[in-house]
């Protein structure tokens, strides 16, 4: 009994010993984290959800500070000083990254994703993990697919129950050519431009109206100078989460799996507050906007209308990646 007991005891303090140096390899280390919404939407109960993760994994030594409403800038100025290092990480629309990388575009062809699910399962697999292998090259590190969710429309003129009512709008979009050119196919006059700029675009009739998530609208409270929110879902958006390759060169390795388990905890949990919000901003929506749901029928003379755009893109991110994706998305609807 007496040599089990000294056993256990022996096994314990190698156990203590072993998380004792884990931690003791751990550097007390700062790093800056920019994104472009303000608290109360997903994303930065996601981010803020991270840096607990990370002080928690780490000790207590490594911390992530977040800046959040664009305070450090608008997502290709931050993007910018991720690559030289300046802003350690940064969460943001993983289409935006098709600067760096064209086949990242993919994420915005128009009506691509039925649903969150089936987003999870590509962003989440072999295609999305494909995607972020060349983004090191360019200086970034994708760690975690995270979500804005489902693009709705909404103005200030009138609802959107067809094709035809596009005609005219003048439609704030993400400085991207796909959702230029999307929005311009629709009819609208699609003007890109900075989140941080959008709020008062709207209040000065710069630009009529814009396309957002619903929580989105509701935290930036863009409810407030709009009239109209048309349900399209037209467009989903995965975020990506990203540091800087400069500041992840200068990582050892249990700093960097810190930083990637919390990463991914961070991800699942993003994801849940995520579609609640939405429901719930849904219903908050109501209250203040006359809210319509576009008819099947109507969403199916979009896409066709859209069909061109998707077309164009598709030979520019690559034919075989979008029939990869349309193959892998047929098996997952077969299913059901």
């Amino acid at each position: 009994m007496k040599n089990l007991k000294t056993c256990i005891g022996t096994l314990a303090a190698g156990l203590l010993l072993a998380v004792g140096v884990s931690h003791a390899a751990i550097n007390e280390r700062n790093f800056k984290l920019a994104l472009v919404v303000d608290k109360g939407t997903a994303q930065y109960d996601g981010v803020e959800k991270f840096a607990s993760l990370v002080k928690e994994k780490s000790g207590g030594k490594l911390n992530v500070k977040l800046f959040p409403g664009g305070t450090l800038g608008g997502d290709l100025q931050v993007l910018s000083s991720l690559q030289g290092g300046t802003i350690e990480m940064t969460l943001t629309n993983a289409s935006l990254l098709q600067g760096l990388s064209k086949p990242m575009a993919v994420y915005d062809l128009p009506f691509l994703f039925n649903t969150a699910k089936e987003a999870d399962a590509i962003v989440d697999g072999p295609i999305g993990q494909k995607l972020l292998a060349p983004l090191p090259e360019k200086g970034v590190v994708g760690l975690a697919y995270w979500e804005l969710g489902f693009r709705q429309v909404h103005n200030s003129k009138h609802p959107i129950n067809k094709v035809e009512d596009f005609a005219g709008l003048k439609i704030r979009v993400i400085q991207t050519p796909i959702y230029i050119d999307f929005m311009n196919t629709m009819g609208a006059n699609a003007v890109p431009l900075p989140f941080p700029e959008v709020y008062t675009a709207l209040e000065t009739k710069t630009v009529d109206g814009a396309t957002n998530p619903t929580i989105t609208m509701v935290v930036q409270k863009f409810y407030e100078v709009q009239k109209y929110l048309s349900l399209t879902n037209h467009m989903y958006n995965p975020q990506l989460l990203m540091i800087s390759k400069k500041t992840w060169d200068k990582l050892n390795d249990e700093e960097k799996k810190v930083i990637q388990d919390a990463a991914n905890e961070a991800r699942d949990y993003q994801r849940q507050v995520s579609r609640k919000k939405a429901a719930e901003s849904l219903e908050e929506l109501k209250k203040h906007v006359t809210v319509n749901e576009v008819a099947p029928a109507e969403i199916a003379r979009m896409r066709e209308k859209a069909q061109p755009v998707i077309d164009k893109y598709s030979k520019e991110v690559g034919e075989d990646l979008v029939k990869e994706i349309n193959a892998a998305l047929e098996k997952m609807r077969a299913a059901k």
